[in-house]
């Protein structure tokens, strides 16, 4: 009796299982990447944003509190900010407590300014590949011509 038979079975039977063991994993690979892109990713971005935010006040600017509060900063500390709710009322806060800081007027017409000028470019690169699209096919038809 030969086990020559038997013995490649063994090893093509165990080659298999190797690769049905990595196939396996996949999908626990793909979860953790789709929960990166959709759940962690967007998560420290907002982070960083608030941390920039945060780090740029500066007296004068219109913030809202986490718990709700709003006011004027009066000044600024180290670690800390003064708020000026009203006239005779300054509230003195963590920086962590900022949850938004309000935009001016002029803050507000300027990103206004800067969004109409991107839909411009757009809307001019656009009309440019539309208008070269219809004068690639004319060449076409010319050269048909011929």
């Amino acid at each position: 009796m030969s086990f020559v038979p038997f013995l490649q079975a063994a090893g093509s039977a165990g080659s298999a299982s190797a690769s049905a063991s990595l196939l396996s994993f996949f999908p626990l690979i793909l979860i953790f990447v789709i929960l990166y892109f959709f759940m962690i990713r967007p998560q420290s971005k907002k982070q960083k944003e608030t941390e920039k935010m945060i780090n740029a006040l500066k007296k004068g600017d219109k913030v809202i509190t986490i718990g709700g509060i709003h006011g004027t900063v009066s000044s600024v500390k180290e670690k800390t900010i003064i708020v000026k709710v009203d006239d005779d009322c300054k509230i003195e806060f963590n920086r962590t407590a900022i949850a938004s800081v309000e935009l001016s007027e002029e803050e507000k017409a300027k990103l206004a300014e800067a969004e109409a000028a991107k839909k411009a470019k757009k809307s001019k690169k656009s009309s440019e590949t539309e208008e070269s699209a219809p004068k690639a096919e004319k060449t076409e038809s010319v050269e048909e011509d011929k």
